[in-house]
């Protein structure tokens, strides 16, 4: 039974592995699909964009792994089956859940596993992975300057330039416009040629200018309106422009920290408590604040009619909107602004403050969802081993092929009652917990149906025997027809 064992656990590495690289390359190029546009053209170091690649692939693990698991699953036990390995063991003696045991070992010591990853590699990893593609979304785009074409990258110069040699470098027919001094176009440089220089550390650029002459205005002393102009000539002139602002500036991490995602368990317990306090301090404050507006007395302000009062009495229609008998004292009108802007206060107030609630209740989903989700990634990656072993062994085909097109269906069906539960979860006032594990809750039973079906042997996905079924019926059909006739 032993070399059973490590028969089943070898069989099963191999093609957990490479469906597991397999599943984190599709989804690191949907992340480069999706942020293609903010990453080309910033000239990014090598260094830089291994480091956002490393992270996002430990972003990626949540999705990765579970897929993978299943697709695995599917792949070896279908192997077997298809080899009619399965049937050989089973004639031993030897139940499918007791040739599955150890794998089921394997598979929860790597769900613990991924609960640990989950906890406190896949938070730090968003952090840094957040933090650097802000970063990398904020930077510039490296300065190229074309051909017929004005550039204004550099903040407050404008180059034009007429041409381009084929080393990239020499420009021919530049007019610079330096707009530094928010005076208009005061200050131009034209040049028959020029040269593109960088510094070593690339922080400046040079600029060789060849044969021109500068025009600049002197705004300062002014005569009627007319400026003084002074015109430059020059055989070479090197102009120096700042690139900093081009350089990727990196951005204080303190600042995600108290995103759901970059959390732990630890944070995100802390972050819970403390927007719950928030909840019922904003609820007190609240109710002590309507009190002290809603007591509101006057003994000159009277709606029901008195004997011995000396203010006539105030009739208010059903609705209590409008004053029917308006010939009032002044007193009286003035206490009757009073009230009616207190109400306004009064309703102004209240839905400010159950706004400020409803947006703390929502951060609190947010961060029990994200809570919730680290528990639920070490249940999901074990309910798909029991969908993937059982249906790899009903349907009996190894190989890429049935094997992606079901652990494909499977796993868009999980994704979707996944994103539609953490929504109910993130919406909803008191079941967050429902919402998040929803599809822990659809999957059970199909990993328990399955299971069972696989162990005793049944032939729901072999097509012959629905063909065999559905000739009886039409055998059937055909008598029941000879009969009535």
């Amino acid at each position: 039974m032993k070399k059973l064992s490590s028969l089943l656990v070898k069989s099963y590495i191999g093609p957990f592995i490479l469906t597991f690289c397999i599943a984190q390359f599709v989804l690191i190029m949907q992340f480069l699909w999706k942020y293609i546009d903010d990453l080309v053209g910033k000239g990014l170091d090598t260094w830089v964009i291994f480091k956002l690649m490393i992270f996002i692939s430990a972003t990626l693990v949540p999705m990765a792994l579970p897929l993978a698991i299943l697709l695995s699953s599917i792949m070896t036990f279908g192997a077997f089956g298809e080899s009619y390995e399965l049937i050989a063991i089973k004639s031993t003696g030897v139940s499918f859940i007791r040739f599955m045991r150890p794998l089921i070992i394997f598979i929860i010591i790597l769900s613990i596993g991924a609960f640990f990853l989950s906890n406190n590699v896949i938070p730090s990893a968003n952090l840094k992975s957040g933090a650097l593609l802000y970063d990398i979304r904020k930077q510039k785009p490296t300065l190229n300057i074309k051909p017929g074409v004005f550039n204004d990258d550099i903040q407050g110069i404008t180059i034009f330039a007429g041409s381009k040699d084929a080393d990239g470098k020499t420009l021919r027919d530049l007019i610079i416009y330096d707009h530094t001094q928010n005076t208009g176009n005061t200050d131009v440089i034209l040049a028959k040629k020029g040269q593109l220089l960088q510094t070593k550390k690339g922080d400046i650029l040079i600029f060789k200018l060849d044969n021109g002459v500068q025009y600049k205005e002197d705004l300062s002393v002014s005569d009627d309106k007319k400026y003084q102009l002074y015109m430059t000539n020059f055989d070479q002139w090197e102009k120096h422009f700042d690139l900093s602002q081009f350089a990727l500036q990196k951005t204080d991490e303190i600042f995600f920290k108290d995103v759901s995602r970059m959390c732990n368990i630890t944070q995100l317990q802390s972050k819970i408590d403390t927007i719950r306090g928030s909840i019922q301090s904003r609820k007190t404050n609240l109710f002590d604040n309507l009190k002290a507006y809603l007591l509101f007395s006057n003994p000159r302000f009277d709606t029901i009619p008195r004997a011995n009062s000396t203010y006539p009495s105030i009739l208010i229609d059903k609705k209590g909107l409008d004053i029917i008998k308006k010939d009032l004292p002044i007193e009286q009108q003035e206490i009757i602004e009073i009230a009616t802007a207190k109400a306004r206060n009064v309703k102004s107030y209240t839905s400010s403050s159950l706004k400020d609630i409803s947006y703390l209740r929502s951060d609190l989903n947010e961060f029990k969802v994200e809570y919730h989700r680290k528990f639920k990634l070490t249940f999901i990656c074990i309910l798909f081993f029991f969908i993937g072993a059982p249906l790899g062994a009903i349907i009996r085909k190894g190989g890429l092929g049935w094997p992606i097109f079901f652990s494909i269906i499977i796993f868009i069906f999980f994704y979707a009652v996944n994103i539609i539960g953490e929504r109910i979860a993130e919406g909803a006032t008191y079941q967050v917990f429902t919402g998040t594990w929803m599809s822990v809750y659809v999957l059970t039973p199909m990993a328990v149906f399955l299971t069972i079906k696989a162990n005793s042997d049944s032939s729901i996905f072999n097509k012959d025997t629905y063909i065999k079924k559905a000739k009886q019926i039409l055998q059937l059909l055909q008598k029941k027809a000879v009969l009535h006739d």
